[in-house]
């Protein structure tokens, strides 16, 4: 069984996962691509003790780059949203 901490990788900040936690409680997170939502939740749950109600996952493709002549991508990744219980909360994101 893997650690909780290499499971997640990262909160995930855009606007509409800003919106998402002030309206819905819903948490956004970076998490390793082979990541199952049962390791997820019990990942969360561990590092910030707070009790998960849900968990949605998405993969998303890594876009393409140019540096001149030369052809890239960026590599995949696998996005994670959390809905926690009415009352609790996670503080990392309440300073952003």
């Amino acid at each position: 069984m893997r650690e909780a901490q290499d499971i997640i990788i990262q909160p995930h900040i855009s606007e509409r996962a800003m919106m998402d936690i002030e309206e819905n409680n819903w948490y956004t997170f970076k998490v390793v691509l082979d990541a199952n939502k049962s390791e997820i939740k019990k990942a969360i749950e561990e590092i910030f003790d707070v009790k998960v109600k849900k968990v949605t996952t998405n993969r998303m493709p890594g876009k393409k780059r140019r540096m001149g002549v030369h052809e890239g991508k960026r590599p995949d990744w696998k996005k994670a949203r959390v809905k926690l219980d009415q009352e609790d909360r996670i503080e990392i994101f309440e300073g952003m």
